[in-house]
């Protein structure tokens, strides 16, 4: 924290002193400055930062590995010998003595652990004073350079540009490392189980029995009845909150005062805010019980868990996502083109029907998109009011399950990695993502063909 503060410090200072620094050279050469004194300012605080703090980016990267080497040099040579994996054991080992209390018996790991700690406090000894002299000497290199007829504000404009061109970047490949990460897993995994044997199967226990024998022995990986689940409880999710959703923004927008929208639609927003676990509990305590004493007094003998409990439930969470966005965008629609509606001789409810909703409507394509991108990748709701049973079923009365419910059980507690059954979990993410990469196809179809005729 204190190290943090300083820093802030330091970049307050280099933008104060090349402020001033710009404003002293302009008053004594009696020569206009080309930028203004913040500019200069900018630029002083950026050579101050940059380079302080990609040595300490560095530094914190490279150090652990460092330090590991230097303790595993200093080791006996049977333990050098050791393979990789039980050198990185016994660095845990001596790195977990070091922060605990225990006497240690062993004379190699005390020695050990004593070199650890002798190491890493002369690291955070020496590791902010580098920083600090390095930020200092950008700091007075940079003042150096300062003079009225430098183009600053060109050169910080330049850095803004390159330093968003960097953000975007790191977005741009965090989503390709991610897909290219699923994608190398999947075929890891495609190259124990076959390709239609999971898309087409319709058993999934991926758990593997003890004894060969067994049921399941080897693992039974068919993905069928999760991705039916999966888009079973989507439709009647999207079911439910793309008419009220709908209705509300067109309401909203076309007939309500401004003095209730304003109050309507914040009120309509939290509930997106609600905690998915709420919703969970909401689901699971009251919904999917009256749905099964409804169906008791039908004469139906109905389970506790069942589609339509998380489906209606995960609706109601999903409504702000339609009508916030749907209200936004219709809102966006201009007023000629209600005007000339009007003029031409229809009613309100007409226009809407005829002008505005079809003008609106790829933005109520991407509302209702992004209302069943959140609904496949809901997981608590479905836990807790649809199940664990992965039921090849489009009874909305039975119990499913989905794809991101059963990925999170493939991954939780603890797994080996490279196991066909902690690998299942990352090709079922590539069917998700290639599940909602053909929705988005389908929606910028939409989105083109119906945005041409208001263009």
């Amino acid at each position: 924290m204190t190290f943090g503060v300083t820093l802030i410090a330091l970049l307050l200072l280099g933008y104060y002193t090349g402020r001033k620094r710009s404003i002293d050279l302009s008053n004594k050469s009696n020569q206009r400055l080309h930028s203004l004194p913040q500019h200069y300012g900018y630029l002083i605080a950026f050579w101050s930062s940059v380079p302080a703090l990609l040595v300490l980016l560095f530094w914190s990267v490279l150090e652990p590995s460092i330090i590991n080497s230097a303790i595993v040099a200093q080791l006996p040579v049977q333990l050098q010998q050791l393979s990789t994996d039980e050198l990185g054991l016994f660095i845990n080992e001596i790195i977990n003595l070091s922060h605990s209390s225990v006497v240690i018996n062993d004379d190699v790991k005390r020695h050990a652990v004593l070199y650890y700690k002798e190491l890493t406090e002369f690291s955070d000894w020496i590791k902010p004073v580098a920083v600090f002299v390095l930020a200092f000497i950008g700091m007075f290199v940079a003042l150096t350079f300062v003079k009225p007829e430098m183009k600053a504000r060109n050169l910080v404009e330049r850095l803004i540009r390159w330093a968003m061109i960097g953000c975007a970047s790191i977005a741009v490949l965090t989503t390709v490392g991610i897909i290219f990460s699923v994608i190398f897993e999947s075929i890891i995994f495609f190259k124990t189980v076959n390709v239609f044997d999971f898309l087409f199967g319709i058993h999934w226990s991926p758990q593997e029995a003890i004894r060969e024998y067994q049921v399941g022995g080897s693992g039974s990986f068919g993905a069928l009845p999760l991705f039916i689940g999966t888009l079973l409880i989507s439709f009647i999710a999207l079911m439910i909150a793309v008419p009220l959703g709908l209705m509300s923004a067109i309401y909203l927008s076309e007939y309500s005062s401004p003095r209730f929208r304003s109050f309507a639609k914040p009120v309509l927003e939290m509930l997106a805010g609600i905690p998915t676990v709420v919703y969970g509990f909401f689901a699971a305590i009251t919904v999917a019980p009256f749905i099964r004493d409804l169906g008791e007094s039908l004469g139906l003998s109905l389970s506790s868990e069942s589609a339509l409990a998380a489906g209606i439930v995960m609706g109601v969470m999903i409504i702000p996502f339609v009508s916030s966005l749907s209200d936004d965008i219709i809102s966006a629609v201009p007023q000629a083109m209600r005007d000339g509606s009007y003029a031409m001789g229809a009613t309100k409810s007409e226009t809407i029907k005829q002008v505005i909703i079809p003008a609106a409507l790829p933005g109520i394509v991407s509302s209702v998109l992004l209302a069943a991108s959140r609904a496949i990748g809901e997981t608590m709701i479905v836990v807790m009011a649809a199940g664990l049973s992965a039921n090849l079923t489009f009874n909305p009365l039975e119990a499913v399950t989905t794809v991101t419910v059963q990925m999170v059980a493939l991954l939780t507690g603890d797994q080996e990695f490279d196991s066909t059954k902690t690998l299942a979990a990352f090709a079922l993410g590539l069917g998700l993502f290639l599940t909602t990469l053909v929705l988005n196809v389908i929606s910028l179809y939409i989105v083109r063909k119906y945005r041409e005729q208001y263009d």
